[in-house]
């Protein structure tokens, strides 16, 4: 169950992480609509597209993509104590930052690339805008672990 409150607590914070940061920049807030059509579509085993916005939607796109969106933060949860044993008992900050460091890889170089932004969003118009902003958004990612590493020893 820690591992469980820990992801989900690590994931809320970095939404509300990206709503702050969209509220600052007036852009859009956090949508999984779109990650949840390429989920939608890697069931389907296709995994790599040119544009994912030009790919058919899918029902309830965005509700794959919200909870796939958790599902993953739970699993990045997961690897702290396996990385750290003992974390959940006694979380600490450095091996929960070294985790959401290290998850962006997933985003630069499988998301992106499947989602037809290339890698680490090469064919985005501003990629090292969109390279930074995702790296500080894991970085919060991994402050929200550590978070909720302490907050599931108090449950």
């Amino acid at each position: 169950m820690g591992i469980i409150i820990t992801g989900i607590v690590a994931t809320l914070i970095f939404d509300l992480w990206g709503l702050v940061i969209s509220r600052i920049m007036g852009t859009p807030g956090p949508a999984w609509g779109l990650p949840g059509r390429w989920f939608a579509q890697i069931a389907k085993g296709r995994v790599f597209h040119d544009d994912i916005a030009a790919v058919p939607p899918v029902r309830s796109e965005a509700a794959i993509g919200w909870s796939l969106h958790y599902a993953i933060g739970v699993l990045y949860a997961a690897i702290l104590p396996a990385i750290s044993p003992g974390w959940l008992d006694a979380p600490t900050l450095a091996p929960a930052l070294i985790v959401g460091i290290v998850t962006v890889a997933a985003g630069w170089f499988v998301m992106s690339p499947g989602m037809g932004n290339g890698i680490a969003a090469s064919r985005a118009p501003n990629p090292w805008k969109v390279r930074g902003l995702q790296l500080a958004a894991h970085v919060v990612f991994g402050i929200g672990l550590w978070i909720g590493g302490l907050l599931q020893n108090v449950a």
